[in-house]
C-alpha cells in the first residue's frame, strides 16, 4: 500500500527541551513515522460503518445459546458430581447481544425477548398448510360440538314431545274410561229403574186381583182435603163416589166387617177391617147387606150407594184409616194398583 508523503522537517528544538514523542537518550536515534490507513484509529462518532443487523442478532442467539449450553452442562456435572438433584436454572429475558457491546442506540426490535423471539421463530417455521390444518381442526371441533349440542336439544325435545303425549293419552284414555263408567251407570240405573217399574207393575197387578174399586158407574165430586162448609171439621175426610142410589157398594179386599148401623152425619155405615189393621169406612148407604164380624172377600157387596146422613145428593163416601189416622183414598186405592 502507497505510504504518504514525507513530512515536512520538524523545528530544531534545543536538546533540553522536552517534546512529546522525542526519543530519550537510551531510546536510541530518532526514528521517522509516517501514518497510514490501517494505523490511524478513527474518531468516535464519525464515518461510522453500518452494521448488519441480522448478523448482530445471529451472532447474540449463538452466543447466548452456547451459554444457555454450557450453563446446563454446568449444572448437570455438578449435579453427577455432587448426588443432588438438579436445581432448575431460570433465563430471564435477556435484551441483545449486540446492544451490550455497542454504545450505538439500540435498534428496533433488538430488545426482543428470548421467549418472543422463540415465539416468533415458532411462526416463521409454520406453513400456511399448517395453519389451514388448524383452523380446519378447530371448525371441525366446533361443528361437532354444535351438532352435539343440537343432538342433545332434539333428545330432550322428543323426550318432552313423548311425555306430552303420553300425558294426553293417559288423559284421553281415564276420560274414556269416566265416560264410559258413567254410561254404564247411566245403563245400569235406567235398568234398574225399568225393573223395579216392572215388578211394581207385576205386583199391582197381583194386588189388584186381591183388591177392588168400592163401586162402579160413578163420578168423583169431592177429594181428600178439601175445604168447605159442608164439612164439620173444615176439610173433607174422604172420597167421594157420585152414582145412582142402589148401586152395589163392594168389599175393596178381604176382612171383617167390625161396623154397621146409623152414625149420625154419616148416615148408614159400614166399617171393614183389613188383616192388616186398616179400617174402610163406607158412609152415606141406602142399605146395608153384612153384619158384624161377618168375613168377606174382595168384590163382595156389603150394600148400597144413597143419600143418608148429612149429604146434598146420593153417593159413597169412602174414608180409609190406618194406626195414624185418616190418609187419603185415592192414594191408597193407587198403591194397591187401583186408579180411579
Amino acid at each position: 500500500m502507497a505510504s504518504n508523503p514525507p513530512a515536512p522537517e520538524a523545528p530544531f528544538a534545543p536538546s533540553d527541551t522536552f517534546v512529546y514523542g522525542a526519543p530519550g537518550a537510551e531510546e536510541g536515534p530518532f526514528e521517522e513515522w509516517n501514518p497510514t490507513a490501517e494505523s490511524i484509529r478513527p474518531v468516535r462518532g464519525r464515518h461510522r460503518v453500518a452494521k448488519q443487523r441480522g448478523g448482530g442478532l445471529a451472532r447474540s442467539s449463538t452466543v447466548l445459546g452456547v451459554g444457555v449450553i454450557a450453563a446446563v452442562g454446568a449444572g448437570g456435572m455438578a449435579s453427577a458430581q455432587t448426588g443432588k438433584p438438579p436445581v432448575s436454572i431460570s433465563l430471564p429475558d435477556l435484551p441483545n447481544v449486540g446492544s451490550l457491546i455497542s454504545d450505538e442506540e439500540t435498534p428496533k426490535g433488538s430488545s426482543t425477548p428470548l421467549s418472543d423471539i422463540g415465539r416468533m421463530a415458532a411462526a416463521d417455521t409454520g406453513t400456511e398448510e399448517g395453519a389451514a390444518d388448524a383452523g380446519e381442526a378447530l371448525r371441525a371441533r366446533i361443528m361437532a360440538q354444535v351438532e352435539q349440542q343440537q343432538g342433545q336439544a332434539q333428545s330432550k325435545a322428543q323426550a318432552a314431545a313423548l311425555a306430552a303425549a303420553e300425558k294426553e293419552a293417559a288423559e284421553a284414555a281415564a276420560k274414556a274410561e269416566k265416560e264410559a263408567k258413567e254410561k254404564a251407570e247411566a245403563a245400569r240405573k235406567k235398568a234398574e229403574e225399568e225393573a223395579a217399574k216392572k215388578a211394581e207393575a207385576e205386583r199391582l197387578a197381583e194386588l189388584a186381583k186381591q183388591y177392588a174399586l168400592p163401586t162402579s158407574s160413578y163420578t168423583i165430586t169431592s177429594t181428600f182435603g178439601e175445604a168447605g162448609a159442608y164439612w164439620s171439621s173444615g176439610h173433607h175426610t174422604g172420597l167421594d163416589f157420585a152414582a145412582p142410589t142402589g148401586t152395589l157398594i163392594k168389599a175393596v179386599h178381604t176382612g171383617t166387617i167390625t161396623s154397621a148401623g146409623w152414625d149420625g152425619s154419616y148416615g148408614y155405615k159400614t166399617v171393614l177391617t183389613l188383616d192388616d189393621g186398616t179400617e174402610v169406612w163406607y158412609a152415606h148407604q141406602s142399605s146395608i147387606n153384612v153384619s158384624v164380624g161377618q168375613k168377606v172377600n174382595t168384590g163382595d157387596v156389603i150394600g148400597r150407594v144413597g143419600a143418608t146422613g148429612n149429604v146434598t145428593g146420593a153417593h159413597l163416601h169412602l174414608e180409609v184409616h190406618t194406626g195414624s189416622g185418616g190418609i187419603d183414598p185415592a192414594a191408597w186405592l193407587a198403591g194397591k194398583g187401583l186408579s180411579i
